[in-house]
């Protein structure tokens, strides 16, 4: 009888410990990899032989990387590993930005290279809106879950978040939603963010070093500039700017 006791009490401890062992781990520090993909035939709307000829000439999608480094309460997200495929194609506004922000200030630095000219944008973070939906879908091997808003008046945005992060960020300026942006689309700018890895590293003080190269600058005030520079440049202006502005 005491043998048996002794089994059942074993039985119950390691089923107990089994428990505690599954219990989420919730990472607050880290590196994840972004691949960031552009649609670039979307850009040409004109449907004759030269748009069709230059179509087979490129590969449909730009695709870059980027690395979000974070920790409890910064993230610094900037460009990766480069791809070869790359060199061939032409460089789209804002595309290689380099996004510091510190979510306990709200407050964030940016340094964006819009054509021939840096600009280091020092404002707050962007407050957005979310609608959370109880649509999941995993990346990079986390349970996320979808949430919607809407930016800039009139952009659609879709993003999914894991709460298995704590850190509340995500790629370029985007966070506010109760965990790490894994996973984010821009339909009707047909481009996205999705993680491909994360690397559950150490994160130092100098890995979140704040961007200081370029002309200092507000949001508004880098929108305005924009559009007085591009406005005589059609659709093609519109998209500039929204590129420079996300």
């Amino acid at each position: 009888m005491k043998a048996i006791k002794s089994m059942l009490l074993f039985a119950v401890l390691f089923t107990s410990l089994n428990g505690y062992a599954q219990q989420p781990t919730f990472l607050s520090q880290g590196r994840i990899e972004f691949e960031k993909k552009l649609n670039l035939y979307s850009q040409f709307n004109d449907d004759d032989s030269w748009t069709a000829e230059f179509k087979r000439r490129i590969p449909q999608f730009k695709v870059t990387y980027f690395d979000l480094y974070f920790n409890e309460t910064k993230t610094l997200f900037k460009p990766g590993r480069e791809n070869a495929d790359n060199n061939r194609l032409w460089e789209q506004p804002a595309e290689a930005n380099v996004v510091y922000s510190d979510l306990e200030k709200h407050s964030a630095v940016s340094q964006k290279a819009v054509f021939e000219k840096t600009f280091l944008v020092q404002d707050s973070t962007r407050t957005i809106q979310w609608k959370i939906t109880d649509e999941r879908r995993t990346i990079a091997g986390f349970d996320c879950r979808r949430a919607n808003a809407v930016i800039m008046d009139s952009i659609y945005v879709v993003a999914f978040y894991t709460d298995e992060i704590s850190t509340i960020g995500g790629p370029e300026s985007f966070s506010g939603l109760p965990g790490m942006i894994l996973g984010l689309a821009i339909p009707r700018e047909h481009v996205t963010w999705f993680a491909t890895k994360l690397y559950a590293v150490p994160v130092k003080e100098t890995d979140l070093k704040i961007p200081t190269k370029g002309s200092k600058i507000t949001n508004k005030a880098l929108k305005d500039n924009l559009r007085a520079n591009l406005k005589d440049w059609g659709k093609y202006g519109e998209r500039y700017i929204k590129a420079a502005l996300l």
